[in-house]
């Protein structure tokens, strides 16, 4: 099974930048999208049922946040909410429910260039790894909007104290493997420096000044099924690339 995570940053306008076409060519049989920004009635109907199943979480301000999933299965259950109010209003978390597994689709808060939202970030964070105890075979994709590790963005050094890759950020990733779950793409890829996100400015995308922000996390358990994780860094329409994981199921 292959699953694609991306952040297209306005479905509306990554569908005007060839989003049709790559997904068919894509050949997923899950495709996760963040920052959808659309309200329901927004949606263009070519975009309602690209697969079998679609579902999407929309949240309530306009033109803000939203998650979308595409699947070629149909899941047993369906949940949008984490526990926190402000966080389930903004749309943010698909939750679908597999037979065998949960897949767990995140949009999470980036925290504000001067931190102002970094306290509420931190919460989310809390919830999510409350919300995740006790349970197994877990998939997780997304914006996690952190980088982890030096190696995760193009410059750690000049980057130390902003946001997203704050010691405090970076810890609640830490912790997140520390109860089980496991990057993917560094699985198979420990060395190699790939970003899945560049700002708009300095001409940073094609300098690849980037920051490696978007995850596919499963838990341990998950592990030996996990065949391949992967980041298609060159397939733009959005500031974001789309990343993935192949696992069998």
């Amino acid at each position: 099974m292959k699953i694609i995570s991306w952040n297209v940053n306005g479905l509306r306008a990554v569908l005007k930048k060839g989003f049709l076409d790559w997904f068919e060519k894509a050949g997923a049989d899950i495709v996760c999208l963040q920052e959808v920004k659309a309200q329901r009635e927004q949606i263009p109907p070519e975009l309602e049922n690209l697969e079998k199943f679609s579902f999407f979480n929309l949240g309530r301000k306009r033109g803000y946040a939203g998650v979308a999933v595409y699947s070629r299965k149909k899941p047993i259950k369906v949940e949008t909410e984490l526990g926190l109010e402000r966080f389930d209003q903004e749309g943010r978390m698909l939750h679908l429910k597999y037979s065998g597994f949960d897949l767990i689709n995140l949009y999470l808060p980036q925290g504000g260039r001067k931190k102002e939202n970094l306290p509420y970030k931190l919460e989310v964070y809390e919830k999510l790894l409350a919300y995740l105890k006790g349970k197994r075979n877990v998939i997780l994709v997304g914006d996690f909007n952190i980088a982890h590790q030096e190696i995760d963005l193009a410059r750690p050094r000049q980057n130390q104290k902003n946001t997203m890759f704050t010691p405090t950020e970076r810890e609640r990733i830490s912790r997140l493997i520390n109860v089980g779950f496991v990057d993917t793409f560094r699985h198979f890829h420990s060395r190699e420096k790939q970003y899945t996100w560049w700002p708009y400015f300095y001409q940073a995308r094609e300098r690849n000044l980037g920051w490696r922000i978007d995850y596919v996390f499963v838990s341990r358990e998950l592990v030996p099924r996990v065949q391949n994780g992967f980041i298609f860094s060159k397939v733009k329409g959005s500031d974001h690339c789309p990343v993935g994981v192949e696992i069998r199921t």
